[in-house]
């Protein structure tokens, strides 16, 4: 055997087989300029190079050798190699090329002696055509890999909309049986007449393509083809339609792909659910301080003059009622506080069947006569730590949307049960082992296309000035921060149930804390600096502490009570964190580096306004007299 290959610029390769060594010379003169010539005079070694060497492009071999025959040899190369052949042969082997033509060894044959140009020509013909089946097995290759194995579903039409290929995903995406089932018909014939809709839409979108001559993209909502009914779990597409022209620029075919964009979409939605609840947060947060500031001067100064009009039942009544208001905007502002993130829950470890039963006189007030409770409650039901007042709240909140869904009366059922996710598809859910409150009521349902949204702030199904759209959300964010989530079920006209999952707990159920019912006492005579720039709630501070029995000193500003304090002796300082110029923090942290010993008392409206030390008394506004007795009392205590 001899090679040649000492040209650079060589663009495929020959193999040469003859028995004669003065022919091979001369193929190899003849083609070495152009090609890389590979000769051997021995069939037997002409196939272990055929099946070595997978880029030989040409296959030129005599008909009489030795051993075996050169139609015998091309018909066994065949089974290996996709090269080109042609059989050289004199004009007495033509029987020979008929049975090379007919085993299918052969794409043409040159009698001997060759005209040079002829067989310069044969051979660039087949290696032209052995390079162009190359490249078409490539491109075939990919494009059968690509809609064998592309998460989108692939289709390719005529100009008329009839299916020329596509894959599985799309034949599926069509409610077909196969693919094979696709081909030549058009999605009318596919779909039939009870989703001719759909099949209009899409084929008008075929049309537009075709004549805009340039890609479109449309999102579609459903699994199916545009226009169809979307299936019972909510999904969306994405569909691009390419037209594909020919060497004359004439559109003659048209890409379809469809991408499942679902998870995006539903990404992007609880994007713009954490974006509104960030912006609701910094709304709660801006205005809370303030708020509470205003709520804090009127519950304190109700409380101050209720006994002072005990005589009269009349007005005792009328400052109650509005105590009682006060009170009702100040549990919103720390629902809105907690919602928004912006509030630490008071979570401790509860039985949440407790929690329930002790709800029947609170349920039973706000529902009405026409709604009835019923229990459903698990006896060995898992304890979960949760904040339980706010928990408390959210189911009320989601009682009163039963109620408020079944106008002519019905049945809100409350039901405990434990159970394990092992896995769940909703990222909010992890597996572990929870406790499953679920809230059902017998009213009208809610439609498919709203109970999507139904968690998003401010959105309400609910009349003007009949809801906030808060309460849900509201929901949805305790239940997240406790590390559980909320699943809601719904048909129209056969009610709905809302799902609560709260982690399990392996700590032992907690004693909830009693609250003080009146002051704690001054458990000594002590020197109060009162620190806050509204003089409405510094009134009300200093008021209650003179009530306890204290010496209080009011001022105005963190300045002004670093001059007192340098001027006088003070046995505690209550101030407000926002205020303007100095802060409360930054007073309390002045206070310590210059009288380490004197206690300090942080009140706020708004706790995550600053970045408050974990060692520092907090006091929250607006607060009952008892709490603020309490928490000096236990400061000014010995230890305290």
């Amino acid at each position: 055997m001899t090679t040649s290959a000492t040209k650079p610029t060589l663009r495929g390769t020959i193999l040469a087989v003859d028995d004669e060594p003065d022919i091979l010379v001369a193929l190899e003169d003849l083609f070495e300029d152009e090609y890389r010539v590979i000769t051997t005079s021995r069939p037997a070694e002409a196939l272990e190079l055929i099946a070595a060497e997978p880029d030989i492009d040409v296959i030129l071999s005599d008909q009489r050798m030795p051993g075996l025959t050169g139609d015998a040899l091309l018909a066994r190369a065949r089974e290996i190699s996709d090269a080109q052949s042609i059989l050289l042969t004199g004009y007495a082997d033509i029987s020979a090329v008929v049975s090379a033509l007919n085993r299918g060894g052969i794409t043409g044959y040159i009698t001997k002696p060759w005209d040079p140009a002829l067989l310069r020509n044969a051979v660039r013909s087949a290696y032209e055509r052995h390079r162009l089946a190359r490249e078409l097995a490539t491109e075939r290759a990919l494009l059968r890999g690509l809609l064998d194995h592309s998460g989108d579903a692939i289709a390719f039409k005529d100009t008329d909309g009839r299916f020329l290929r596509l894959n599985a995903r799309m034949a599926e995406r069509l409610g077909a049986p196969s693919i094979e089932a696709c081909l030549g018909r058009t999605e009318a014939a596919i779909l039939g007449p009870a989703l001719s809709s759909a099949a209009e839409a899409a084929e008008a979108a075929d049309r537009s393509a075709v004549e805009a001559g340039a890609p479109t993209e449309i999102v579609v909502k459903g699994g199916g083809p545009e226009g169809a009914s979307a299936p019972a779990r909510e999904s969306w597409n994405q569909v691009t339609r390419v037209p594909i022209r020919d060497p004359a620029g004439a559109v003659v075919h048209l890409a379809v792909i469809a991408r499942d964009i679902t998870e995006q979409r539903l990404l992007e939605r609880r994007l713009r659910q954490a974006d509104k609840m960030q912006a609701l947060g910094t709304l709660a947060g801006g205005v809370a301080h303030d708020f509470n500031n205003l709520l804090t001067a009127i519950l304190g100064s109700l409380e101050l003059a209720l006994p002072k009009v005990a005589g009269d039942a009349r007005l005792t009544r009328l400052m109650t009622n509005a105590a009682q208001a006060a009170q009702r905007g100040a549990a919103l502002t720390k629902r809105l506080l907690t919602f928004s993130h912006r509030r630490d829950l008071q979570a401790r470890v509860v039985d949440l069947n407790a929690v329930i039963r002790g709800m029947d006189d609170l349920l039973g007030r706000s529902l009405g006569g026409f709604v009835q409770v019923e229990h459903a409650l698990s006896d060995d039901l898992w304890p979960v730590k949760v904040d339980p007042d706010q928990l408390e709240l959210a189911i009320l909140n989601l009682c009163i949307n039963g109620r408020d869904a079944m106008p002519e009366g019905g049945i809100v059922a409350l039901s405990t049960r434990n159970e394990t996710v092992r896995a769940s598809s909703d990222p909010n859910l992890k597996p572990g082992d929870y406790a499953v409150i679920a809230i059902r009521d017998t009213g009208t349902g809610i439609p498919p296309e709203i109970l999507g949204r139904v968690f998003e702030p401010f959105f309400t199904t609910k009349g003007v000035g009949q809801g906030t759209g808060l309460g849900l959300a509201m929901v949805f964010g305790l239940v997240q921060q406790s590390g559980g989530t909320i699943r809601i079920e719904s048909e129209v006209g056969h009610g709905t149930t809302v799902l609560l999952y709260l982690p399990r707990s392996h700590e032992a159920v907690e004693a909830a804390p009693i609250a003080a019912s009146a002051p704690v006492p001054a458990p000594r005579r002590a020197r109060i600096l009162v620190v806050d720039d509204d003089p409405q709630v510094r009134h009300v501070t200093a008021s209650f502490l003179n009530g306890f029995g204290y010496d209080e000193t009011a001022v105005p500003s963190g300045e002004a009570a670093l001059e007192r304090l340098a001027a006088e002796r003070f046995d505690l300082v209550v101030a407000d964190l926002a205020m303007p110029g100095m802060s409360g923090l930054d007073l309390a942290e002045a206070v310590r580096r210059n009288w380490p010993a004197l206690p300090f008392l942080l009140v706020t409206g708004h706790a995550e306004a600053a970045r408050i030390p974990a060692d520092f008394s907090v006091l929250e506004k607006p607060f009952p007299s008892a709490d603020l007795a309490a928490r000096v009392a236990g400061l000014l205590a010995p230890g305290g």
